[in-house]
């Protein structure tokens, strides 16, 4: 815990952080209810709304993980940053396990120690405990050869990382993850995938936080992700269980932020299969969000107080928003209507942004 939110704020990026923050809890929220859209849902066979959020937290730890990486390798020396990368992800493993669990547990002894138990451990490790914070602590810990070097390294690694992934994938783990009890946002591989979105917010970090910063080139490879995203998904139209194609349109899936018309694959942008094409393109999509916020707010000053607040705590805003949801869904029916969702999404939001301003006035700040 901390008075102080760090020694000197990037206005920019506690925005971009608080919008994420933000996303987080409207999507979580709204995920059960009938009268959301689909766009704010998550599908897992194609990109929605919804699945853009969490690639931009894995982009903003990257951008604050290689700022205080070097930070304190000037500071300490490189050995000190390497030992003190390696205790804070520990930690946030630790918090992960009591935060998402590995399961729902069995009702006796003989089940805890029977067949029942072993099955019950595998599957929460499988599925339950492999969320956001378990995945930001274990790419943290996959990156950290290399978060220390050059853009050469660092996207041999993503490249390699990614490669690694669809290889496997190919291999039978596409097919594990999405078996039940299915996989939550990649499954324990998961972070071969997560790398990119975190790496690609080291190389902003580079470019984004000096006085003049690379706005131009980092437009250019958030189009270049998204693109190749794109690309790549568009395999699925000529691997099985598609192709080969018969016309050139035949090549083409449906753009992101649209459902499949074909059956899907490895090759389709999927959250619960942490794919490679999904976070190509949602990385693409969060440094193009990122430099948004730098450009706005360089060009006029403005910043939101609220999405401030929101991005000085994130960590506690993640642990928080369960807490709230869980008080005010009992109230919301998921088939109630549009109005009455929406009424109960505002009641669910203020309560969060209050605790969390009153942390911030008393200058609160708890991090990892």
């Amino acid at each position: 815990m901390s008075t102080d939110p760090a020694p000197s704020r990037v206005a920019w990026l506690d925005q971009y952080r608080g919008y994420t923050v933000l996303g987080m809890f409207v999507v979580n929220f709204l995920g059960g209810f009938v009268a959301v859209p689909a766009l704010l849902k998550h599908h897992h066979t194609w990109l929605s709304y919804a699945d853009t959020i969490m690639p931009q937290f894995l982009f903003a730890v990257g951008v604050g993980y290689r700022l205080t990486f070097r930070r304190r390798v000037e500071r300490a020396g490189w050995w000190s940053a390497v030992g003190h990368a390696i205790s804070r992800n520990l930690g946030l493993l630790l918090v992960a396990f009591f935060v998402h669990g590995v399961g729902r547990g069995v009702a006796s002894w003989a089940q805890l120690t029977g067949p029942e138990g072993t099955t019950a451990l595998a599957n929460g490790f499988k599925r339950e405990f492999f969320q956001t914070l378990t995945h930001i602590a274990v790419t943290s810990l996959w990156v950290l050869p290399v978060i220390g070097f050059g853009v050469g390294p660092r996207a041999a690694w993503l490249v390699g990382s990614a490669v690694l992934h669809v290889a496997l994938s190919h291999a039978g783990y596409y097919a594990w993850v999405n078996t039940s009890p299915v996989g939550i946002d990649g499954g324990p591989l998961g972070f071969l995938t997560w790398t990119i979105p975190l790496l690609v917010g080291s190389f902003a970090a580079d470019a984004l936080l000096v006085e003049k910063p690379r706005v131009g080139a980092m437009l250019a490879l958030a189009a270049g992700l998204m693109v190749v995203g794109y690309g790549l998904a568009c395999l699925n139209r000529v691997t099985p269980p598609n192709g080969p194609a018969e016309t050139v349109a035949d090549v083409f899936v449906e753009p992101p932020f649209v459902p499949p018309s074909r059956p899907v694959n490895l090759w389709t942008m999927s959250q619960r299969s942490g794919s490679v094409t999904y976070l190509t393109f949602a990385s693409g999509f969060a440094l193009l969000v990122a430099v948004g916020f730098l450009v706005v707010i360089r060009a006029t000053g403005w910043t939101w107080g609220a999405l401030t607040t929101l991005g000085v705590n994130a960590l506690v805003g993640y642990i928080l928003h369960d807490l709230v949801s869980g008080a005010v869904k009992p109230f919301a029916p998921k088939d109630a209507p549009g109005w009455y969702v929406l009424l109960a999404l505002l009641v669910f939001l203020f309560v969060c942004w209050v605790i969390l301003r009153h942390l911030e006035k008393q200058k609160l700040f708890i991090k990892l």
